[in-house]
């Protein structure tokens, strides 16, 4: 049978929502997808380009990079897949105790003692509990395993908050600018206003109430009833960490302005300086004196992020709090929508939050294995810092948490002409140059918003110690020769 004629097709790009068309191509995919071309090529013609590998900085993907999973954690996960190994003599030499053990205690917990089945929808109880204790014990403060849902890492959960504030497109959120287009997309598709809120890059990227106010009054003169404010700490991709007194002051803003804090939290393992730590907006709120009826907060963690890396295993919470009983229904209904959430990511994420403790076999060396990971991601961070505050108009904050770094480029008249003759933007335009001449990936900045008029890039600091300084080479070798070119 010949096909249809275009024209009597039943799915045509006219037909298709206009919430899904609205939905920003963003050059960082183009980008990606020419550097996969490139790899191609290279397998097939290994002298078709001036370096023989690709240079992946462009996603937070650690153990496609190289980095090894955890021992513990994999352990218990393989014990858990398939249980009969706790029934061979052999599994003791093999498996640490502890693993042994934490893998029949979780098994105990899962219906049928098996991880292919089906969990309540909003997680495991079981697991929900071993995570409500942990995050207990990280902030100081009582944790409820009916506040915690459990998820397909931290995308889901950012849907369905999305899903339940916006009625309609005169709702809005306010979000930081730049941050990861995970939040504007799902605005998109949910029909909601994005609010720009932008962090003060002269202050390490943080977060200016005053900026603040100003944005939400400015949003609401527009007719914009404005639900909810999301802060991402540490940040993503600017990799700030927020002290304690700025995070007080946000606390603050949404009690007073009645709005949801919507807290991205999943870089939380991922600080690197000594001055700041982590604090939860959690801890935050409840160390301010506010508890379920002051402030409505919803938070989340994954361990397809941080220093994990378990990117593929989609393992993440999400924790509600501050909200009527009448309203949490809602909420569970929405996430009984999905059915559950993967029974390995529920699994690890239990584990991340209650990992090896003092006196347990694997505790030396998972705080081995840990340390070990935050060091290399903490010197590759510091030598692109230096590498990057060294080239010709370029700046670059501190890494503090997070895996990335975020710099600032100043280019040149000339080279924002050479942009626009393709009809591309300048950011865009110097990623694919570097792209082409050194096979780097990186994402430019305009994937995550930035201050009009100003242009960055954001790198991943995942690069294997050995292949660091191929990086900076090459890097630093690509900048000179730009600038040389497009000098005014």
């Amino acid at each position: 049978m010949s096909p249809a004629p275009a024209s009597a097709r039943a799915l045509t790009v006219d037909s298709l929502n206009p919430k899904v068309l609205a939905l920003a191509d963003h050059f960082g995919g183009a980008i990606a997808r020419r550097a996969q071309r490139m790899q191609e090529m290279l397998e097939k013609d290994p002298g078709s380009y001036p370096f023989n590998e690709i240079i992946y900085c462009n996603l937070s993907n650690p153990h496609s990079l190289g980095q090894q999973p955890n021992k513990f954690f994999h352990e218990v996960l393989a014990l858990c897949d398939y249980p009969h190994l706790l029934h061979w003599s052999v599994t003791n030499s093999i498996f640490s105790s502890d693993a042994i053990a934490r893998a029949r205690e979780i098994l105990d917990l899962i219906p049928g003692r098996a991880t292919g089945g089906y969990s309540h929808c909003q997680g495991t109880e079981g697991l929900r509990n071993t995570i409500a204790v942990g995050i207990a014990s990280r902030d100081g403060f009582p944790c409820y395993a009916e506040d915690i849902f459990l998820t397909d890492g931290a995308a889901p959960p950012v849907h369905m908050v999305m899903q339940l504030l916006i009625r309609g497109e005169k709702d809005g959120i306010l979000c930081p600018v730049p941050s990861q287009f995970l939040y504007t997309s799902s605005m998109v598709l949910c029909g909601a206003t994005l609010v720009p809120y932008y962090l003060d890059e002269s202050g390490g990227w943080s977060v200016s109430i005053s900026d603040l106010k100003k944005h939400l009054d400015a949003g609401r003169s527009e007719g914009i009833t404005v639900r909810g404010l999301v802060v991402v700490n540490p940040g993503n991709p600017t990799g700030q960490v927020l002290v304690g007194e700025n995070q007080c002051e946000i606390v603050e803003f949404c009690r007073s302005e009645n709005l949801v804090l919507i807290a991205d939290e999943v870089y939380q393992e991922n600080v690197y300086t000594d001055e700041k730590k982590f604090n939860s907006f959690k801890k935050i709120a409840r160390s301010m004196g506010y508890g379920e009826g002051d402030i409505s907060l919803i938070s989340f963690h994954s361990v397809s992020n941080g220093y994990y890396g378990e990117c593929g295993r989609r393992g993440g919470y999400m924790e509600v709090t501050g909200f009527n009983s009448e309203v949490r229904k809602q909420v569970y209904k929405v996430a009984s929508l999905s059915a559950c959430s993967n029974i390995s990511g529920q699994i690890l994420m239990s584990l991340a939050m209650n990992p090896p403790m003092v006196g347990d076999e694997s505790y030396t060396f998972y705080q081995e294995e840990r340390g070990r990971i935050i060091l290399l991601l903490s010197q590759c961070a510091e030598a692109m810092v230096q590498t990057f505050n060294s080239f010709e108009g370029m700046t670059c904050s501190k890494a503090e948490g997070a895996m990335f770094v975020f710099p600032s480029i100043r280019l040149t008249k000339k080279a924002i002409a050479a942009a626009e003759a393709m009809n591309t933007k300048p950011d865009v335009f110097y990623a694919l140059r570097l792209l082409e001449s050194t096979g780097i990936v990186v994402l430019p900045g305009s994937v995550f918003g930035q201050v009009p008029g100003t242009w960055h890039f954001r790198c991943t600091i995942l690069q294997p110690e050995e292949k660091v300084q191929l990086f900076i080479y090459r890097f630093k070798a690509f900048h000179e020769a730009f600038m040389g070119e497009f000098h005014d």
